[in-house]
């Protein structure tokens, strides 16, 4: 497989035409109580965003908190009933206000615990209804995947494979030797889903908060409140369906909860910020922690759709676990994990080296996007190359040799052409020479 376009979103929105919102949309909180939040815990949040600006109105602490406006005054009156704020003026018909000497001491007392300051959370078991509800459901067949992988080579025999395992929404296991474009495959498959899912920016469990929502992870896009005829509450985000990718520096670690020592919260981990989408698992084998290690932190979620999480204090809690795991390796599976373990992945797909013709038009789909035109004879000249250097075509070859060609073009003032002597040249320095 090769090909030279960026994977991810926009170029899904680009086939398949602006991404349809939102299957679910959380009901919208209309008091308080709606909020599904231990009460004191708004307090406390309000009271840490008025300290931390000094002096606030009614609107900003909605906009800081993220808050319908009638709920940011309803919590106003209550805190003003505890006699934790003083009004200093008017603006406009809003209030500014700052803490009163009571509303400080409560600020201090409680900064020992949490200085988190950002977003109301949800609660966990909004969240979790949310992400059952949100579950991919993809309607798959070779045309549309074909049209997802438009800007790849790519064989019908391949996608074949995919499009059971996408729908399947069990783990992928895509194996063979390096550059046989496992990574290429495994990037472009969020292009199949055509739909937003919400993401609350963070979510309350017992007490604690684990910011969740991030913007490097879940790019948001506009949500057509007219279209949905519902109001979306702004704790939640509407966001592409989340693709992560991690690869050498995974560890054991980063499946787990991540305790913020400076503001008290807790950051939530891969698993659960991918939910609803891929979580891709690149050069699987090849990270510190043992393959067996992380495969056996997997096999429950993998087996039931459910994971376990700790805040650290003894107890555990359940978490939704619906997302499509996607290994990656060019190492033998037989010797990543056992029978049991791989029993449990049930869609092994081997990425071989590829054919003469498939390699050629790889060849001049990389060169035609990086700008290089092709002398005659420049496809079979480039084959003899790198069968005489390698043992195979692999799709990786036509992209790097593309690459070098094009500095050398650029280093040497002259225009992007491939010939015989560039072509030679490239080859000599992409192989290892004996």
């Amino acid at each position: 497989m090769g090909g030279t376009g960026p994977a991810g979103y926009a170029e899904a929105a680009r086939i398949s035409g602006k991404l349809k919102q939102p299957v679910y949309i959380p009901p919208f909180p209309q008091t308080i109580r709606d909020l599904d939040v231990p009460e004191n815990l708004l307090i406390d949040l309000a009271v840490r965003h008025v300290n931390a600006r000094g002096s606030t109105t009614i609107q900003q602490l909605a906009q800081l908190m993220k808050l319908p406006l009638e709920l940011a005054e309803a919590l106003f009156r209550n805190l003003s009933e505890h006699q934790y704020l003083e009004v200093r003026r008017m603006s406009g018909d809003d209030y500014v206000f700052s803490l009163s000497p009571t509303g400080r001491k409560l600020a201090v007392e409680r900064a020992l615990a949490t200085r988190y300051t950002g977003p109301t959370p949800v609660s966990l078991k909004a969240w979790t209804a949310a992400v059952r509800a949100q579950a991919a459901r993809v309607d798959v067949t070779r045309e549309k995947l074909r049209t997802a992988f438009h800007d790849i080579v790519i064989e019908d025999k391949l996608l074949d494979m995919l499009g059971p395992a996408l729908i399947s929404q069990s783990a992928i296991f895509l194996h063979g030797p390096s550059g046989t474009g496992k990574s290429t495959v495994a990037e472009r498959l969020l292009r199949v889903f055509e739909d937003a899912v919400v993401v609350p920016w963070a979510v309350e469990v017992e007490g604690q908060i684990i910011t969740l929502a991030d913007t490097a992870i879940h790019e948001r896009v506009e949500f057509e409140a007219i279209k949905t005829g519902r109001d979306l509450d702004p704790r939640w985000i509407v966001c592409k369906r989340p693709f992560i990718a991690v690869g050498g520096e995974l560890v054991a670690g980063m499946l787990d909860l991540c305790r913020d020592e400076l503001n008290g919260c807790f950051t939530a981990p891969l698993q659960m910020k991918a939910n609803n989408g891929i979580l891709l698992i690149d050069d699987f084998g090849r990270q510190m922690s043992s393959p067996r290690d992380l495969l056996n932190r997997m096999i429950v979620p993998l087996d039931r759709r459910v994971d376990f999480l700790s805040l650290g204090s003894g107890g555990k809690f359940d978490i939704p676990f619906e997302l499509q795991v996607v290994f990656s390796t060019n190492l033998a599976p037989n010797e990543l994990a056992d029978e049991a373990f791989l029993r449990r992945i049930p869609n092994k797909i081997l990425l071989e080296s590829v054919g003469p013709d498939p390699f050629d038009r790889i060849f001049r789909m990389t060169a035609a996007a990086s700008g290089l035109k092709l002398e005659v004879g420049s496809e079979q000249l480039l084959r003899e190359l790198c069968l005489r250097h390698g043992s195979d075509l692999r799709p990786c070859y036509p992209r790097d040799i593309c690459n070098a060609i094009r500095a050398i073009a650029i280093y040497e003032h002259r225009p992007p052409v491939v010939t015989r002597q560039d072509l030679h040249r490239a080859v000599a320095g992409y192989f290892l020479q004996s």
